[in-house]
């Protein structure tokens, strides 16, 4: 019986995927950014990863940046078109396994919702050229924003102070 039950909670949760998800995906590709280029362009400059990041709006696995443990000081800047999106001073260890922000650059950041998992989630992405940066939640720490700005590493490059 318990098999059984597990067997359709699942089948419920895997036909949940609706049309709409596809319909806000088209909508926000429509966006004009101040950089854009085509799909050969973007493959071209971009790694494997980078681009199945930054333009399939997939997620690296946790754990796996370079940037996670990183502690200079300096800006983390898009890896598709170099826009200042965070800053050192306000990143912190989330123990989620991606690097986490307590806050964005201001203009360099833009958001869109997200139904890719059944539920709405706050999505991120670069103000200048749309790529894929990650997602944003409430529940990072209270003695600043609140905000967890959670990013695929593979979407930043970091450029320290001083460069």
């Amino acid at each position: 019986m318990g098999k059984k039950l597990l067997l359709i909670v699942l089948l419920a949760l895997v036909g949940c995927k609706g049309t709409s998800q596809e319909e806000k995906k088209e909508i926000k590709k429509e966006t004009a950014y101040k950089v854009t280029k085509t799909d050969a362009e973007w493959r071209a400059e971009l790694t494997d990863m980078e681009y199945y990041v930054l333009r399939k709006e997939a997620t690296e696995n946790a754990f796996t940046s370079d940037l996670l443990d990183n502690k200079e000081k300096g800006t983390y800047v898009c890896a598709g078109c170099g826009t200042p999106v965070f800053r050192s001073e306000h990143k912190f260890k989330s123990g989620t396994g991606w690097p986490s922000f307590d806050r964005e650059i201001q203009g360099n950041v833009a958001y869109d919702v997200d139904y890719k998992i059944g539920v709405a989630r706050t999505e991120e992405h670069c103000a200048t050229c749309g790529g894929h940066l990650g997602h944003v939640f409430n529940d990072g720490p209270r003695e600043t924003t609140g905000k967890r700005h959670c990013i695929n590493g593979v979407a930043l490059d970091f450029i320290p102070d001083g460069n």
